[in-house]
């Protein structure tokens, strides 16, 4: 492994490991603070149980994240430093506004955290939905720096000078809407799924049942809500890419022949050599609707891409082959679970829907994965798109492979660590009932 693939390799270990967090600390303040408006209306300390239980995951989770993306920020600088030296200016903006966000939701969670029976009830609870509104916006001003790569924008790029510089345009550039959509969707989509997953295996265990079923129902609505919109946003961003990247689109349906009426590939392998894709089912002119809105229009291929500007054909495919499997299999669940709400509640209390829950609970971060995935290695060879190379942004200092290495058992430490904190998390629950619920608070 020669230096560059190290430094991407990396970079890339580093972003796979803290979208998790990024997710779950996106998502998780708003389902605790559902719990939490539910348990001040009603009164129900199972909601009052669940919101502590939950802000338990959320602190950890949050403390877990703040090092990972300490680590993110330091690694742009090291492993991209001509990439900073030119980028930096330009897109600062949201990341320093991102900086902002993540300094109110840290006091914001501290407040939560360290607020029962000292503040007012109802300013406790607003406390709970800065953290969540704050985490939100934190995921959407990276998602805009991510977005400003895959279409730079906010400058001239003059003899190799980067002149005229407009952070504003930068932040809001043409992708940030389409990929912040995206990403917010898939990060409910992911998050749900998986805490519903995580309280129907406790359900069909017989563990605090009503503990659980309360905490399933608030994160399968979400997650249903969320995974049956992303198809929605998928669309959005699917003619967004086909009007600014379209090699990144041809990578991704290995389209290696530009033509009319395209069809759409489900599945299939790629074969670069023969510019085909084996064993894979095509629906004629559905690639060409999706990208153009127009069963017979155009779509670019791969051979109107000069050679050494494409991505991985493989990788990019597959990648997001599996991310479209996984939300198509989530789109699915949720449907069966809103039927059963409004048709056959009877089906709510059957073992097969929540198993379905249950082998779903790792699906959404799978996806996640994914699409970043197609994200990133789509973008290739370019750091920013049709203006830097990849190539040409990486640290010329040696040694970058032993600080993969290094990294790596870093985070298998960490993630190993999480893990058991939330086991232990989990195994807890039982014993909250044990507990004296928490007084009532009289203030207004």
């Amino acid at each position: 492994m020669d230096d560059f693939i190290a430094a991407r390799s990396q970079m890339a270990l580093s972003l796979g490991f803290h979208i998790i967090f990024s997710c779950i600390g996106m998502v998780m303040p708003f389902f605790m603070a559902v719990a939490h408006y539910y348990w001040l209306k009603t009164n129900d300390h199972v909601y009052l149980n669940i919101t502590k239980a939950w802000s338990k995951g959320v602190a950890i989770f949050f403390a877990t994240g703040a090092v990972s993306g300490t680590v993110l920020s330091f690694e742009l600088g090291l492993l991209w430093p001509t990439f900073m030296k030119h980028a930096g200016p330009i897109f600062g903006m949201p990341f320093s506004l991102e900086g902002t966000a993540f300094f109110i939701e840290a006091i914001a969670l501290g407040f939560f955290l360290y607020g029962w029976n000292r503040f007012n009830r109802w300013f406790h609870w607003v406390t709970g939905v800065v953290v969540g509104v704050s985490g939100l916006l934190s995921g959407i001003l990276v998602v805009a720096a991510n977005g400003w790569m895959n279409s730079p924008s906010g400058f001239d790029y003059i003899n190799g000078q980067y002149l005229n510089i407009d952070p504003i345009k930068a932040m809001f550039n043409d992708a940030w809407f389409s990929q912040a959509l995206h990403m917010c969707l898939a990060a409910f989509a992911a998050t749900g799924f998986a805490v519903a997953g995580i309280h129907a295996l406790m359900i069909l265990k017989g563990r605090n049942v009503a503990f659980h079923s309360y905490a399933f129902k608030i994160a399968a609505v979400f997650g249903g809500i969320a995974a049956i919109l992303q198809p929605l946003s998928g669309d959005i961003s699917a003619k967004d890419i086909a009007g600014r990247q379209p090699a990144k689109l041809a990578a991704m349906e290995a389209h290696y022949h530009t033509s009319k009426s395209a069809p759409l590939i489900i599945g299939g392998i790629p074969d670069d050599e023969a510019k085909e894709v084996k064993y894979a089912v095509k629906i004629p002119g559905m690639l060409s609707f999706l990208a153009t809105g127009d069963l017979n229009g155009e779509v670019k291929g791969l051979d109107s891409i000069p050679a050494e500007d494409r991505p991985p054909v493989a990788i990019t495919h597959f990648a997001f082959q599996i991310m479209v499997g996984c939300g198509m299999l989530m789109l699915t669940i949720a449907l069966f679970y809103f039927f059963a709400i409004w048709k056959k509640k009877e089906w709510l209390r059957k073992r097969w829907l929540l198993s379905l829950f249950v082998l779903a609970t790792p699906l959404g971060f799978i996806a996640v994965e994914a699409g970043w995935t197609v994200t990133e290695v789509g973008r290739q060879p370019w750091i920013i798109q049709g203006i830097m190379r990849t190539a040409d942004a990486v640290t010329p200092m040696p040694g970058i492979v032993y600080s993969f290495y290094m990294f790596t058992g870093v985070y298998i430490s960490l993630s190993l660590v999480v893990i058991f904190l939330l086991y232990r998390q989990i195994r807890m629950v039982d014993k909250l009932y044990d507990v004296p619920p928490y007084s009532p608070q009289t203030k207004d």
